[in-house]
């Protein structure tokens, strides 16, 4: 067992929160074959990213805009199998209100769509792909989520599942706890983890919390 103190916590969404990847999966392997790409590649591409960095980065001459609300058109419509992640939801209703928030590179409609599809209440302030410029692994969506909080960054720990969005965390300056959820230990590793645990099953409140930090249990797994 770990003990962490921090004053605030910024969860990613996709992989730590919300099991979607059979849905991302469908919908990114359509728009593949759409467009004579090869799935599996775009597939692992669009993961932790906003759609748009990556519809760019594959087509740069495509009408990006349109791209982009079909993607989103269809990952909302395909939700029949989202559903909450081991732990995660008794996780987010322990923490103290105002001392978390998601920091996702969804669209806010499929952020709100898919946070209610497996039962989670949304967040009245959060970071979208509607409030950035830059998408992960770009430290801006950290950084807004800690000034969300009103925190310094260093006082933050990010819980993310996503290489991408580890590089995003440690650029922003803050502690990242990775999850075994969709990228090997290796690349959790590499991409700068300064934990590594299974799910969100594995983060539990903790005492000897002093003044407004909270203490965070974590249960590290072995490493790969």
């Amino acid at each position: 067992m770990t003990q962490v103190s921090c004053r605030g916590v910024l969860f990613d969404m996709d992989g730590v929160l919300v099991d979607s990847t059979p849905a991302v999966a469908r919908v990114w392997t359509a728009w593949a074959q759409r467009h004579g790409l090869e799935p599996e590649k775009i597939v692992a591409m669009a993961h932790g990213r906003p759609s748009l960095a990556t519809i760019k980065e594959l087509l740069p001459s495509a009408d990006h805009a349109a791209e982009d609300r079909e993607v989103e058109r269809m990952e909302i419509e395909d939700i029949t199998d989202v559903v909450a992640l081991p732990g995660a939801r008794l996780l987010l209703e322990t923490l103290p209100k105002g001392k978390f928030t998601v920091v996702t590179s969804a669209t806010r409609r499929l952020a709100e769509v898919r946070l209610r599809a497996a039962g989670f209440n949304v967040p009245a302030e959060m970071v979208t792909a509607n409030d950035i410029r830059h998408g992960k692994p770009h430290p801006e969506p950290y950084l807004k989520g800690a000034e969300k909080l009103k925190l310094a960054p260093a006082d933050c720990i990010v819980v993310e599942d996503a290489p991408a969005g580890i590089r995003s965390g440690k650029a922003a300056g803050t502690r990242v706890i990775a999850v075994r959820t969709t990228a090997s230990d290796k690349e959790l590793r590499d991409a700068g983890a300064d934990w590594i645990v299974d799910s969100c099953a594995a983060i539990s409140l903790g005492p000897g919390a002093v003044g407004d930090e909270i203490v965070l249990t974590l249960n590290e797994a072995p490493l790969a």
